[in-house]
């Protein structure tokens, strides 16, 4: 698998971009911003999208969709909870100050369990991981899972906007992320990466 982050917008989102090496085509987890540097990434790594996904329907997350999907075609993937805030963030950005664009709405929706398969070596099995927010999703793919807000090494995302569960989103991460392998490698959506061992073992919000 290849992969390569790109850090994006004022609120610095990691941008995932994973990418089968015999296809070269790819997907981007989580474009927020700074869709010419995403672009610019892809080019150089010599890649073609084919699929959008957010994992969740936040704006710093979703900013980029409109025109990373204008540009490359690539349909947007997203849980259906998902749906109605990703095609309205411009009002969610504008009470940070921001101005986004408005997503289009996704093409598809993520199921929990189903497999998004990019190009012929790159399997991403989706859980359903709500907490953050209603329409919060993780991936699962080769040793490694994204989790947008879910989780961050020594922390968790917050509970306390619109969508937002403290106690689901415990439950989430003891469900679905403590349950894989000790060694998965976490890809949270801010900050440095971290393992599930670590966070069972530090991580505060679960001593």
């Amino acid at each position: 698998m290849i992969l390569k982050t790109v850090v994006v917008g004022p609120l610095q989102v990691n941008c995932y971009i994973v990418g089968c090496e015999q296809t070269r085509k790819a997907a981007v987890i989580d474009p927020g911003d700074d869709v010419d540097r995403i672009l610019r990434a892809l080019a150089d790594a010599g890649l073609t999208v084919t699929a959008i996904i957010n994992t969740h329907e936040h704006f710093d997350h979703v900013g980029g969709n409109k025109r990373l999907h204008e540009v490359t075609g690539a349909d947007i993937l997203a849980h259906r909870e998902a749906a109605a805030e990703i095609t309205n963030i411009s009002s969610r950005g504008a009470l940070w100050g921001m101005q986004v664009a408005d997503s289009p709405p996704p093409d598809r929706f993520l199921d929990h369990g189903e497999v998004i398969e990019v190009g012929d070596t790159v399997r991403l099995t989706v859980r359903y991981t709500p907490g953050h927010s209603r329409g919060s999703v993780s991936l699962v793919g080769d040793g490694m899972v994204f989790v947008g807000d879910l989780i961050f090494a020594g922390s968790i995302g917050r509970t306390d906007f619109p969508g937002g569960d403290y106690q689901v989103l415990i439950d989430s991460v003891r469900r679905e992320i403590f349950t894989l392998d000790p060694d998965t490698v976490i890809h949270p959506g801010h900050g440095p990466s971290t393992t599930v061992s670590r966070e069972q073992l530090t991580n505060p919000f679960f001593s």
